[in-house]
C-alpha cells in the first residue's frame, strides 16, 4: 500500500474538524454508556448486552461476542458476573446441545425497560435522517478509512488482521479493564 497523498494546508483544517467529529461521537457513546450503566449498578459492557438481548433476544455466546465486537472469552467473562447477579441465564438449544444462549432473567428484563436507550441506538437513530445516498457515500467513506487503518495496524503494530486489535497474547488485565469500561 502507498502512503497517502500529503494534506495541504486547505484539507488540514477539514481533516481536523473530521477527526473532531469521530473522536466526539466515540468519547460521547462511552460517556453515555457509563453513566446509564452506573445508573443502573452496571458496567459499559454488561449494558450493551442486556440492551442487544433485550433488542434482539437469546442470542448465542459467539451471536453475541461478534455483535459487541469482543473475544468469546472475554464475553464469557461478562456473562459470567451477570449470570452471578442473575441478570441473564444460559440455556442449552435443544436443537444443537452444542449451543448455549445467553437470555436475560426477569430481573435482566427489568432493567433492561428501565435504561431508556442504548447509546448506540441514539447514533443509528441520528444516523437514519440521512439520506441514502448519503448513507453510502458515508459507508464507502468510512469503509475506505477502516481499511487503512486496519493496514496501518498490522504494519505497525503488529495486529492480527481480523482487525479487532486482541490477539492470544492478549493479558488478562487489558481485558479487564475492557470489560469494566
Amino acid at each position: 500500500m502507498s502512503p497517502p497523498p500529503p494534506i495541504t494546508p486547505d484539507l488540514k483544517s477539514e481533516v481536523d474538524q473530521v477527526l473532531e467529529a469521530v473522536i466526539y461521537l466515540y468519547t460521547e457513546s462511552r460517556r453515555l454508556t457509563k453513566e446509564l450503566a452506573r445508573r443502573a449498578d452496571l458496567t459499559g459492557p454488561q449494558l450493551t448486552v442486556v440492551k442487544i438481548l433485550e433488542q434482539i433476544g437469546d442470542l448465542s455466546l459467539s451471536e453475541l461476542s461478534e455483535r459487541i465486537r469482543a473475544q468469546n472469552s472475554t464475553v464469557t467473562g461478562i456473562i459470567d458476573r451477570m449470570e452471578r447477579e442473575g441478570l441473564v441465564a444460559r440455556e442449552r438449544s435443544k436443537e444443537d446441545r452444542r449451543v448455549v444462549y445467553i437470555k436475560l432473567t426477569a430481573k435482566g428484563r427489568q432493567i433492561a425497560r428501565e435504561i431508556p436507550i442504548e447509546p448506540m441506538e441514539m447514533l443509528r437513530s441520528a444516523l437514519e435522517t440521512l439520506t441514502a445516498q448519503e448513507m453510502r457515500d458515508l459507508f464507502r467513506i468510512m469503509t475506505k478509512v477502516a481499511k487503512r487503518v486496519r493496514a496501518m495496524a498490522r504494519r505497525d503494530v503488529g495486529e492480527p488482521p481480523d482487525g479487532k486489535g486482541e490477539g492470544k497474547a492478549e493479558s488478562r488485565g487489558a481485558r479487564q479493564r475492557a470489560e469494566e469500561s
